[in-house]
């Protein structure tokens, strides 16, 4: 009986030891994820700007002025000469704005946009912290703050825009192409009918057309959908895209007409190509060539340059199975081809950051792998390594490194966000105020999103859901026993 009674107090010694370091451990994770948060908000009133919902102000005044019974594209904000630019459909979602003040449309605007991000980032970690054996809430805890800290984060949140809750109607597609490449597998049979669509991924295409409907600039991520034969997803963002824009004109006539018949092809109305925060290849030349505008046979042919180059390099990483990298190459070609790309619309480093890091881990895993394989002495040319182990491979770790320096870097650029001191105006300062390294940072952000199409790596094996079909047919027989 004492020796139970020892036994059974042993036991409970232990579960509340183990108690102890949980909850240790949880409060030390609290504590990163609060410590993180407050360096983030320190980071922005370190390198952000004055912030006021001046584009959220702009959206409210333009509803305002809707409701009355005024045309929506007539508008423009007083003090500037600024209208309202998104199509009537972005009108019609913005409309029930005009029945509360601009501060609380900015602050719930605001809460919605680090909501999305938090589900985003979510939805893209779960693979990586799953592989690495860390917690999910404690990794998105400290992404989303690093996230918003950072010039388009920030900027977004700042100004009232609606980057990020486009960002995540076109992550939700990737997340359903994931969830229909593993049907089957991802929800319970008996469960009910919604629950058994969402699961299924069937609705994938969807948010990239509503995005598309919203700002047309997503509307490359259904062109990639096409290039690399994704017909279902491809006609459900082209139906949603179609079927959403006519209701708007059934619902809203006259403004769909004004938008699609002039407002659309002026593309003066939302400021200047050169202008500092216009961080495209279009601003890129501006600012090169001094000129208020983009030189137009220089910047097409760069950009037919620049699209075919992204499409191809995010159909490859598609086909190595890398979805996230194929939608984060898509992205930034966008920000790169489009003739104006504020530094808010530059959401796509985010998801780029996280591919860089995750391929510096991978690397740095497998150079452990290869390290620790047993070789014969010959296969060195008789210099076994110690205990018949491999020699530590030296270009693995060093690549990871390369990567892990690129992600650090990247994020760093993008968090102080050298362009500012270095703002400058046509006609009032040339661009070359500064000389050339003035330059050089005034365009750095633009010249990172080249760089990054041309040369961001993608992770082969690391989410093969695009091909998880042509995977689950029956092999060739000569293949299959290959």
């Amino acid at each position: 009986m004492p020796s139970t009674v020892g036994r059974r107090a042993e036991r409970l010694a232990h579960v509340q030891r183990l108690a102890r370091r949980v909850d240790r451990r949880t409060l030390a994770r609290v504590g990163v994820v609060a410590a993180t948060a407050y360096a983030a908000w320190l980071a922005v009133g370190l390198f952000g700007r004055p912030y006021n919902f001046f584009d959220m102000k702009i959206y409210h005044g333009a509803v305002v002025w809707w409701a009355s019974g005024r045309e929506l594209y007539d508008f423009i904000s007083p003090g500037t000469t600024l209208g309202f630019t998104y199509p009537p459909f972005a009108g019609l979602l913005m409309l029930p704005m005009a029945r509360i003040p601009v501060d609380v449309a900015g602050l719930l605007n605001a809460v919605g946009s680090i909501a999305a991000l938090a589900v985003v980032l979510a939805g893209l970690l779960r693979p990586i912290v799953d592989r690495l054996g860390w917690p999910l809430w404690f990794t998105v805890g400290v992404a989303v703050p690093l996230a918003l800290a950072i010039e388009p984060g920030r900027e977004t949140l700042g100004y009232g825009q609606v980057n990020l809750l486009l960002f995540a109607l076109i992550m939700a597609d990737l997340i359903g192409l994931r969830w229909r490449a593993r049907r089957g597998t991802r929800y319970d049979p008996t469960a009910g009918p919604l629950h058994r669509f969402v699961y299924s991924g069937a609705w994938a295409g969807a948010g990239i057309g509503l995005a598309t409907a919203i700002k047309l600039t997503p509307a490359l991520f259904i062109a990639y959908l096409m290039i690399t034969r994704q017909w279902r997803a491809a006609l459900t963002a082209i139906a949603t895209t179609i079927g959403v824009t006519l209701g708007s004109f059934a619902v809203v006539g006259d403004e769909a007409r004004a938008y699609f018949g002039g407002v659309l092809w002026q593309t003066e109305r939302v400021g200047a190509a050169d202008m500092t925060p216009n961080q495209s290849l279009a601003g890129l030349l501006a600012r090169l060539y001094d000129s208020i505008e983009t030189p137009g046979l220089l910047w097409l042919a760069f950009s037919v340059l620049m699209l075919a180059l992204g499409l191809s390099r995010a159909a490859n990483s598609r086909a190595d199975g890398d979805e996230l990298t194929a939608f984060t190459l898509v992205g930034l070609t966008a920000n790169v081809i489009s003739p104006i790309s504020w530094t808010h619309h530059l959401v796509w480093v985010v998801p780029a950051v996280i591919v860089l890091a995750d391929a510096a881990v991978r690397r740095r895993e497998a150079s452990r792998g290869l390290a620790q394989r047993p070789v014969q002495a010959s296969s060195y040319g008789g210099l076994p390594g110690v205990n018949g182990l491999r020699p530590p491979i030296w270009y693995p770790t060093l690549t990871g490194l390369r990567h892990g320096v690129a992600a650090v870097g990247l994020y760093l650029l993008f968090l102080i966000s050298p362009i500012w001191p270095y703002e400058h105006q046509l006609p009032e300062v040339s661009h070359y105020q500064d000389g050339l390294f003035g330059a050089l940072m005034e365009n750095s952000l633009a010249l990172a999103l080249i760089v990054l199409v041309a040369a961001l790596p993608w992770r082969p094996g690391a989410e093969p859901a695009f091909y998880a079909d042509r995977l689950s047919r029956p092999a060739a027989p000569g293949l299959a026993r290959r």
